[in-house]
């Protein structure tokens, strides 16, 4: 028994020496490739506000309203546009009794042709109401630009781990570990200007998509000989 229990701990011993020895030089550090992206996606909603005392005129004229704007924006063939939150209730008056209902409708839009956008807007705000434009990179130019972020990173990486083996006299060394991690800032801006107007025309707005800022990340471990 003496002599397992000895063998037992020299075999511990043996293993734990050997784990240390893997992990003996090791260098852990982290790289980055960035860049600047313009943003060419632009995202908006317009929505209708119909009150009435009839629920049924509500949706009518709410119906109405959303279905002629989807029409109009099917002859943009670069402008994407899709139905958002569409919902009917009754507004109160005193004594807790419904004096109307009001419908709130909204419909979605995605471009990456700006010009497109502006033009479809000035004619939708004759009669819904312009929300909120935000402005993102587009999802195949967010591919695109990580795969060329990943490929300078992994290069940086590379350049990185030869830099400290040599600062360091080690005559080899490999890669243990990495892990890549990608993030985007971002930084939408919005500008409008409008041409010469009309009293009874809504000139077209012109945007400015501004940029975001992506990162790639290399988080990884060499071990040096």
């Amino acid at each position: 028994m003496l002599r397992i229990a000895l063998l037992c701990s020299f075999l511990s011993f043996s293993m734990l020496v050997h784990a240390e020895a893997e992990t003996y030089n090791r260098v852990d550090f982290q790289v980055e490739a960035a860049r600047d992206v313009t943003n060419d996606q632009l995202i908006t909603r317009l929505s209708a506000d119909i009150q009435d005392s009839h629920p049924a005129r509500v949706a009518q004229q709410l119906n109405s309203a959303l279905n002629g704007a989807l029409k109009l924006a099917a002859a943009y063939n670069t402008v994407k546009a899709s139905s958002g939150n569409q919902r009917t209730y009754p507004v109160y008056g005193k004594n807790n009794q419904i004096t109307a209902w009001h419908g709130h409708g909204e419909i979605l839009l995605s471009s990456r042709d700006f010009k497109a956008a502006g033009e479809l807007i000035m004619q939708l705000q004759a009669t819904l109401q312009l929300g909120a434009v935000q402005f993102s990179i587009a999802p195949a130019t967010r591919n695109q630009i990580e795969n060329e972020l990943i490929t300078e990173a992994i290069k940086a990486f590379q350049n990185r781990a030869e830099a400290i083996r040599i600062a360091l006299g080690a005559k080899s060394g490999k890669t243990v570990h990495f892990s890549i991690n990608n993030s985007g800032l971002q930084q939408p801006q919005m500008m409008m200007r409008s041409s010469a107007m009309s009293d009874s025309a809504i000139p077209a707005p012109e945007f400015a998509g501004g940029e975001s800022h992506m990162t790639v990340q290399i988080n990884g471990t060499i071990e040096l000989q």
